[in-house]
């Protein structure tokens, strides 16, 4: 990995699985290097092998977004390596199966907020100075159709979690664009994820094959990210046909 600093670096949460795995590998076909997140290395491990040929141009780092000293220590470890980072993708999010108002404990509402908002929140904090010194960059966060109009099926934690993630794009975007930084919401609804396996009753396999797929979230993603730097697209609104 020599001579890195003059390439383009991109963070991606949640790399493990999903749309963060789809986003990694997409950006890595493009020429980007890429950092996934995720809490198991092993499974950051299968999105590195799934890559073939680009293999070299994914990192993994394992950590738990939701403490924030890992979040310092991932800080830390990126940017000593890269240098810098361009891009910060906020992928990681969950659920649980007991998620309606009579069901959710206050445990697994705390994880829910913990992971689909607070990990986002640090991971912003931690990658934002450097932004702000180059004077560039752009941050996408991937939310949930939840957060337009919420719905029973996703549950109430998620769908707070998920309306805080909304109101984080629009605060970078208030505070940031004149520094030049940039923030775009994907709001995917139902998408043929290992998260489906959380909800009380998981979807057929005919179901999720007339759902979104991870790859059509990741050119969203791709999209915001691709637009000249005088361009943000400050949401995008994407469902299954």
């Amino acid at each position: 990995m020599h001579g890195l600093m003059s390439k383009r670096i991109v963070v991606v949460t949640g790399g493990s699985s999903g749309v963060g795995q789809a986003t990694a590998l997409l950006l890595a076909r493009e020429g980007w290097h890429v950092a996934i997140v995720g809490r198991r290395e092993a499974a950051l491990q299968q999105t590195i092998q799934r890559a073939g040929p680009l293999a070299s141009q994914i990192l993994a780092c394992p950590a738990d977004i939701t403490n924030p000293e890992a979040v310092e220590h991932l800080q830390r470890k990126v940017i000593g390596l890269f240098e810098t980072v361009h891009v910060l993708v906020n992928s990681a999010g969950t659920n649980t199966p007991r998620r309606s108002l009579a069901e959710v404990s206050y445990g697994n509402y705390q994880h829910m907020l913990e992971t689909n908002l607070t990990g986002a929140y640090l991971c912003v904090q931690a990658f934002l100075p450097g932004m702000r010194k180059q004077r560039a960059g752009t941050i996408v966060n991937v939310v949930s159709d939840a957060a337009k109009q919420a719905s029973a099926k996703a549950g109430p934690a998620y769908v707070v979690s998920k309306f805080g993630l909304a109101g984080l794009t629009q605060s970078i975007n208030a505070e940031e664009r004149a520094n030049g930084i940039r923030a775009c919401s994907v709001f995917p609804g139902d998408i043929d994820t290992p998260l489906l396996n959380l909800r009380p009753q998981p979807p057929s396999p005919e179901a999720r094959q007339l759902m979104l797929q991870p790859e059509d979230v990741a050119e969203c993603i791709a999209l915001a990210i691709r637009l000249p730097p005088r361009a943000v697209v400050e949401e995008i609104l994407v469902r299954p046909r």
